[in-house]
C-alpha cells in the first residue's frame, strides 16, 4: 500500500512537471492566436499594430517548423502582395507595414532588412526541399540573389558581409567614413544553408567573416546592437548592449558543434554567462565594459539563453533560465508576459523549439525537422 501510495505520487509530481513546461506547439498555436489575424499578418501590438518583414519570416520559419503549410503559404502571399509589390522574386520585402501618416494602411518604410530577407530566403529553400514544392524553391533562390547582389558588401577590415539593409549603410549614403552593421543578422547556419541551398552566391565568404564580427561586436564579452567599421580606423561598437545584440546569442547557442567558427563565437561571448553566474535574471541593457544599465531583461532574453547556456555545457544556468520563462507564461493567453510583446514571443519560440528538438541544424545549416525525421 505505501509503495503504490509513493508510486502515485511520483507520478503526480511528473505530471505536474511536464504540465508547467511550456510546450512548443502550444506557444506556437497561441502566438497565432494573440498575433495573427485572418489575413495571416503577424501584428506586433506593442508598436502600433505594425508588421514588419521580420515578423512574416520568422513566422514563415515556425509554420514549416510546425508543418502546417497552409499558414506557411497564406504568410508568403500576404508578405508577397504587401510588402514585395506582388513579386518576391524581383523585390526585396519592405521592412515596415502600418498606419500612415494619412492615417491609412500600407507600407510605412520600403527599404529592407537583410536579416528579415535572409531568414525569408533560407525558409523557402527548406521549405522547397521539405514540400517538394519547385515555387519555394524558386522564390528561395531569387530572393538569394537579390539580397546577394543589393544587401552584401566588401568592408575593409572585415570582408564580405551582410549589410543591413539595401541602403543607408554605405559610407557613400550616410556621408561618414564608415559602414554600419549588426552581429544579430547574421545567423552563421542560415547563412551556410543558404550558401548549399543557392550555391554560387557570395555566402561562404560571409560565413567566414561572421566570428570576427561578432568578436569586434563583443570587445567585453557582451554583443552589442550596432558596429561601425570605419574606412580609416578600428571597428567602433556602439555603446549599448540590447534588444538587437540578445539574438547574437540565440543564433550562437543553436549552432551544432561541428560547425565551424562556433566555438571562436561562442568564446568572443563570456560576458552575459559571468553575469548570470551571480545574477539570476539577464540584463536589458549592459555597457560595453559590462557595466548593467537596465537589470531586467524580459523573459523572452532568459528563453535565448536556455541554448547559449546548452552550447557552454552550464547545465545549472540553463536550467535557472528555463525556469524563468516557465513562471512568465500567462495562463490565460498560453503567452510569456503580462501583457505578452511580440519579441519575446519570437524569441522563445526559436529557444524552446530547438530545445524541444523540434528542430536543429547540422554543421552545414540544413533544417533538421522532428517531423520529416519521424
Amino acid at each position: 500500500m505505501r509503495l503504490k501510495c509513493i508510486l502515485t505520487l511520483f507520478l503526480a509530481v511528473l505530471v505536474h512537471a511536464r504540465g508547467s513546461a511550456q510546450d512548443w506547439q502550444s506557444l506556437w498555436k497561441s502566438y497565432n492566436a494573440g498575433f495573427m489575424d485572418n489575413q495571416v499578418r503577424v501584428i506586433d501590438h506593442t508598436e502600433g499594430e505594425r508588421t514588419t518583414s521580420e515578423g512574416q519570416a520568422y513566422a514563415m520559419f515556425f509554420s514549416l517548423v510546425a508543418n502546417d503549410q497552409a499558414r506557411f503559404d497564406g504568410l508568403l502571399h500576404w508578405t508577397e502582395q504587401n510588402l514585395a509589390d506582388g513579386d518576391l522574386s524581383t523585390h526585396l520585402p519592405a521592412w515596415l507595414w502600418g498606419r500612415k501618416s494619412n492615417n491609412e494602411w500600407g507600407v510605412v518604410d520600403s527599404n529592407s532588412a537583410s536579416d528579415a530577407d535572409l531568414w525569408m530566403a533560407y525558409t523557402l529553400l527548406e521549405a522547397g526541399k521539405a514540400w517538394n514544392d519547385a515555387r519555394y524553391t524558386k522564390l528561395g533562390s531569387d530572393l538569394a540573389h537579390m539580397i546577394a547582389m543589393r544587401e552584401v558588401g566588401q568592408v575593409p577590415g572585415l570582408g564580405v558581409t551582410l549589410l543591413p539593409a539595401a541602403t543607408g549603410f554605405r559610407p557613400e549614403e550616410t556621408h561618414s567614413n564608415s559602414y554600419r552593421l549588426n552581429a544579430s543578422y547574421l545567423p552563421l547556419q542560415v547563412v551556410l544553408g543558404v550558401g548549399h541551398l543557392a550555391p554560387g552566391g557570395p555566402w561562404q565568404k560571409v560565413a567566414d567573416s561572421i566570428p570576427a564580427l561578432v568578436r569586434d561586436s563583443a570587445p567585453h564579452g557582451f554583443a552589442s546592437d550596432w558596429i561601425d567599421f570605419k574606412t580609416d580606423g578600428d571597428p567602433q561598437p556602439s555603446p549599448v548592449c540590447s534588444y538587437d545584440a540578445i539574438r547574437v546569442y540565440l543564433w550562437a547557442g543553436m549552432l551544432d558543434a561541428k560547425t565551424p567558427g562556433r566555438d571562436a563565437i561562442l568564446d568572443s561571448l563570456p560576458g552575459m554567462a559571468n553575469y548570470l553566474r551571480t545574477n539570476s535574471v539577464p540584463p536589458a541593457k549592459v555597457g560595453l565594459d559590462g557595466s548593467v544599465q537596465d537589470p531586467k531583461g524580459p523573459p523572452g532574453f532568459s528563453a535565448v539563453l536556455i541554448p547559449y547556456a546548452a552550447a557552454l555545457g552550464d547545465n545549472q544556468l540553463r536550467d535557472q533560465q528555463l525556469s524563468r520563462v516557465q513562471s512568465s507564461q500567462n495562463s490565460q493567453t498560453g503567452l510569456l508576459g503580462n501583457p505578452p510583446r511580440y519579441y519575446d514571443q519570437n524569441l522563445a519560440l526559436f529557444a524552446l523549439g530547438w530545445m524541444q528538438h523540434e528542430f536543429s541544424f547540422d554543421s552545414e545549416g540544413a533544417l533538421q525537422l522532428k517531423w520529416k525525421n519521424n
